[in-house]
């Protein structure tokens, strides 16, 4: 037997992503394949590099099931702010937008608004390096990359929508694909699945919004498609095997009951697997998680659906510059100051008496589509050229100028624009009812959105998150179970060679400190430096010394907090990973 190892991790606890218990084992790479896995202990001679575990855990790496780094991946492909926290398999394609079929312009103006993420860096990248036309093209590309993290992706709807009928046409509310259009849709998404796509992404919410001159301020091109529209399309993904991914309308969330329908069998075809954005305790609308929840085991355990909600293990806490956030999409005030691109324009909107008024009843109005619960009291100062400001809620500022907080709020983001940032909490603000929806098995562990609102939000670290939730005095689950939600309970749903800790596969793992772990502070707030995007500080996630290495086939790509130097910069860490059906085995949730 060939006992010599490219790295042997020591006397680990293991947890091998499948949800039984963990146990004391060494573990040997060789040629970026796990090759050993011994409760007794390996020879040492022959290994290039021995890292003692004693005392840590030893688990796959986490598949972040929805991000936006379709853009990034291809600027800064080691993707280092989610690899430093252990995942070492990530998702694009998310909520109808990809960059495979669409031309550079249009590819841009469809991502960047939506998922803030600056038009004046993406549109050159595209516009230099996207040479691809189809699936194979751009699949072809992902794999020339030194990417960080493996890969996988959908076709964005609304990607293959702009692509076939021309942005104009496909963001037109009275324009629909002629049968001929519609035909060349389903082809692009048949060869798509059988280039190893994981299905398609869609989007029916009407906030996310178009970027750049042309057309501006319109809902994504997915958003304009009838449902006879989409039944073609979930038909074909129903055929292949393949998935839907996508997002409710907000302002009409029974919609979602079409999904649950569309994903159920009844009886009499095949279950389309289906998941959708996303089960939180949103302060907005307490207790509709619950019946969210409810509902879709019904579909799951009666009628033959196979649906899961992306559910985020910590607090969804936001920020905001002035008032760019997608949040203000969601209700008509919003939308207009958004679609003003100049401080001066908006500020001219601002302290009009009318675009007051209106603002007012909007943000007073209790019912109908919203996720920002529209509360001041809930929206505190974290930074402010006035430095009395810092530390106080807008409702608090509001009282002591005797002013209405919607008055107040106008009047600091024309005194300091974008320099006023401020901070509240949308969902998952009660630890009991997140720990909930994390024990739910019609939910999976995901909904980072890296790579996207690089100003607003990071939950790079979502993963270290669930794994603290199993060490609380009263777990959501024990560790096992949080590793496998993370790992193998993922990357059987989806059908990828990933997310397990045994002979034979992928050298992708963590070794991380416990203890490390269960006295950190996760949400703590941090910037960094993002040298692709003009040196723009982005919010990041910085837990040092739980992760001790984060290894992708087989080579350490973090260690000790530092990235690999060639991380990003040389083959041979990530790789795009094909979905192939027949590989899901995944357990139910106990």
């Amino acid at each position: 037997m060939d006992t010599s190892y490219d790295l042997l991790i020591q006397g680990g606890t293991v947890m091998d992503g499948s949800g039984a218990p963990a146990f004391v084992a060494d573990v040997a790479l060789r040629q970026g394949k796990v090759v050993e896995i011994s409760r007794a202990p390996l020879p040492t001679e022959c290994a290039a590099r021995v890292l003692p575990a004693q005392g840590l855990w030893v688990t796959p790496g986490f598949i972040d099931i929805h991000t936006h780094y379709d853009a990034e991946v291809l600027m800064a492909p080691g993707l280092p702010e989610s690899v430093r926290h252990g995942v070492t398999t990530a998702f694009i394609g998310s909520c109808s937008i990809s960059m495979i079929y669409t031309e550079a312009e249009d590819a841009s103006d469809i991502f960047t608004r939506v998922e803030s993420i600056p038009r004046e860096y993406v549109l050159p990248t595209l516009k230099k390096d996207k040479t691809w036309k189809d699936a194979a093209g751009y699949i072809a590309k992902l794999e020339s990359l030194p990417l960080g993290p493996n890969i996988c992706s959908y076709m964005g709807h609304s990607d293959l929508r702009t692509a076939v009928m021309g942005l104009a046409r496909a963001v037109d509310p009275k324009a629909r694909p002629s049968e001929a259009e519609m035909q060349t849709m389903e082809r692009h998404l048949d060869e798509g699945i059988s280039q190893g796509l994981l299905g398609m992404s869609g989007m029916t919410n009407p906030w996310d919004k178009v970027d750049g001159e042309r057309y501006r301020s319109s809902a994504l091109p997915s958003v304009y498609a009838r449902w006879s529209e989409y039944r073609r399309l979930h038909k074909l993904l129903r055929r292949r095997g393949a998935i839907l991914q996508s997002a409710p309308n907000l302002n009409n969330p029974v919609n979602a009951v079409f999904y649950l329908f569309s994903s159920a069998s009844l009886g009499l075809r095949k279950t389309l697997k289906t998941t959708l954005i996303t089960l939180m305790d949103v302060k907005a609308k307490p207790g509709l998680d619950r019946l969210v929840a409810l509902g879709t085991n019904f579909f799951n355990r009666r009628l033959g659906a196979n649906f899961r909600w992306q559910a985020l293990p910590q607090p969804f806490q936001v920020y905001a510059d002035g008032i760019d956030f997608i949040i203000f999409e969601e209700f008509p005030a919003g939308e207009a100051a958004l679609h003003l691109k100049h401080d001066f324009d908006r500020n001219k909107l601002f302290a009009d008496p009318a675009y007051r008024s209106q603002f007012k009843a909007e943000y007073r109005r209790k019912w109908g589509g919203k996720v920002w619960h529209r509360d001041f009291s809930d929206a505190h100062v974290i930074a402010c050229p006035e430095p009395s400001l810092v530390g106080k809620s807008v409702q608090q500022i509001a009282a002591e100028r005797g002013q209405h907080e919607v008055d107040t709020f106008l009047d600091l983001i024309i005194d300091h624009g974008r320099a006023l940032r401020w901070s509240t909490v949308i969902a998952n603000h009660r630890p009991e009812r997140m720990a909930s929806n994390l024990r739910e098995p019609c939910s999976l562990v995901g909904f980072s959105d890296a790579g996207a609102h690089l100003r607003n939000m990071a939950f790079y670290n979502f993963g270290l998150a669930m794994l603290q939730q199993s060490l609380l005095p009263r777990p959501t689950l024990s560790p096992e179970k949080a590793v496998w939600r993370l790992s193998g309970e993922i990357a059987d749903w989806y059908e990828i060679d990933a997310g397990r800790l045994r002979v034979g596969a992928q050298g992708d793992l963590v070794v991380l400190d416990p203890k490390a772990l269960r006295r950190a502070k996760l949400d703590a707030y941090a910037e960094a430096s993002f040298e692709v995007m003009g040196g723009m500080q982005r919010m990041v996630n910085r837990n040092d010394g739980i992760i001790k290495v984060t290894v992708i086939n087989g080579h350490i790509a973090f260690e000790d907090d530092k990235p690999h130097p060639e991380l990003g910069r040389a083959p041979g860490f990530g790789r795009f990973l094909r979905r192939k059906p027949g590989l899901g085995t995944s357990p139910a949730l106990a």
